[in-house]
């Protein structure tokens, strides 16, 4: 407190006395520490991943929901019957340590696994969940932003364009078939309904989901593909970075991990064409969003990982080449996933959740590079590498 003289002035404070005699090399070190300490106390645009996840728990606390189970992820590889195999992935994208602190002891129902039962049934939500149309084009574009809701056990696609997605094997509708080449109609309509049979044995089996043998995948291939089959069924056995079964499978640890629900969503599209007078090529493009939890647990968290597929079947003239009847010839393939970690090779795909999302601290391995949404169908599968994602 300022001292008062008569007259109800407050005395004026005598100012600090500066010696004259400081040398120049303390007073130079003195502002250089002076501005290093400026900068190091001056407040940091957040990223765009953490504004997001902070409007994200604004609206969930809001509403009184749970946090959403959120992994940016992940790897993608992409494998070709002609070409060197590789892997590649996105990687996980981290919500700052201190942000979450704070958020979580203002907010004690952020806490993962609804301790205090406020989670949301149903409802709560004003963005459109109407069906889309059959995908009968490639999206000139990524689909439009969607209110960011909290995926939980009763609505595990709140907040993704996945919620317009179709359900499951309804979301696998070949085209019309038509005679192509030296193919008839027939045999085109046959190539076609294998093709997405094997789709579904492949990516929506619960057997085939809760990591068991893909039987009935495996048996649709040409035994004549003997390198592919060979190499398939050593992924499953043994796998690891030069052989992983998820190049083709989709498959959960169940020690680990459950589905929620009996829904996985479908979006994608597949085609035809003649190559050549001998051959035909049925072409598939599709995207699966699994949502998880953990498994054996109360924990009540959802996270969702997105898997695009790209099959080419080739179909050949059995006059003019070796062929099984009845099976099909696997040209191509390759895949792409979101929110699975990177450098993992056990055979199972391994999705985050927000509560994962604690330590931040930087490592070589962190994501770089432009963003990625895993819900973009307009392009092909790219070449990045530990990218982060948009959204999962």
């Amino acid at each position: 407190m300022s001292e008062k003289k008569p007259g109800g002035k407050p005395a004026e404070e005598p100012e600090p006395s500066v010696p004259d005699d400081i040398p120049d090399d303390i007073w130079g070190q003195f502002n250089r520490d002076s501005e290093r300490d400026i900068r190091a106390s001056a407040p940091k645009e957040p990223s765009a991943r953490a504004r997001a996840v902070t409007e994200r728990l604004r609206r969930q606390d809001a509403r009184g929901e749970l946090p959403e189970g959120w992994r940016t992820g992940p790897a993608w590889q992409e494998m070709n019957g002609q070409a060197a195999r590789r892997r590649r992935r996105w990687a996980i994208i981290g919500v700052p340590l201190a942000v979450a602190v704070a958020l979580v002891a203002v907010r004690p129902s952020l806490i993962p696994g609804d301790p205090f039962g406020a989670a949301a049934s149903d409802g709560g939500s004003a963005a459109d969940t109407s069906p889309l149309p059959e995908e009968t084009a490639a999206p000139s574009a990524a689909p439009s932003e969607v209110d960011p809701d909290i995926p939980t056990l009763d609505r595990p696609f709140a907040g993704s364009p996945a919620v317009r997605y179709a359900d499951g094997a309804a979301g696998i509708v070949p085209p019309p078939a038509k005679a192509v080449g030296s193919f008839s109609k027939a045999e085109v309509e046959r190539v076609l309904r294998q093709t997405r049979q094997f789709l579904i044995d492949a990516n929506l089996d619960p057997a085939t989901l809760r990591g068991e043998h893909p039987a009935a995948a495996l048996k649709a291939i040409d035994p004549e593909q003997k390198d592919l089959l060979g190499e398939l069924n050593t992924s499953l056995r043994r796998p690891d970075a030069k052989h992983d079964p998820l190049w083709m499978f989709s498959r959960f640890d169940p020690a680990k991990l459950r589905l929620v629900g009996d829904v996985i969503k479908t979006r994608g599209r597949m085609t035809f064409k003649a190559d050549g007078r001998d051959t035909a090529v049925v072409h598939a493009d599709y995207t699966f969003v699994y949502p998880v939890t953990r498994a054996g647990s109360n924990d009540r968290e959802v996270t969702r990982t997105i898997v695009r597929r790209v099959l080419d079947i080739e179909l050949y003239d059995p006059v003019k080449y070796q062929v099984t009847p009845g099976k099909i010839s696997v040209l191509n393939y390759k895949s792409q996933f979101a929110n699975s970690a990177c450098d993992v090779y056990d055979g199972y795909l391994h999705p985050q959740f927000d509560s994962d999302l604690v330590d931040t601290t930087a490592s070589p391995d962190d994501p770089s590079g432009p963003a990625v949404d895993p819900y973009d169908r307009s392009g092909d599968i790219g070449d990045e590498d530990c990218s982060p994602l948009t959204r999962s």
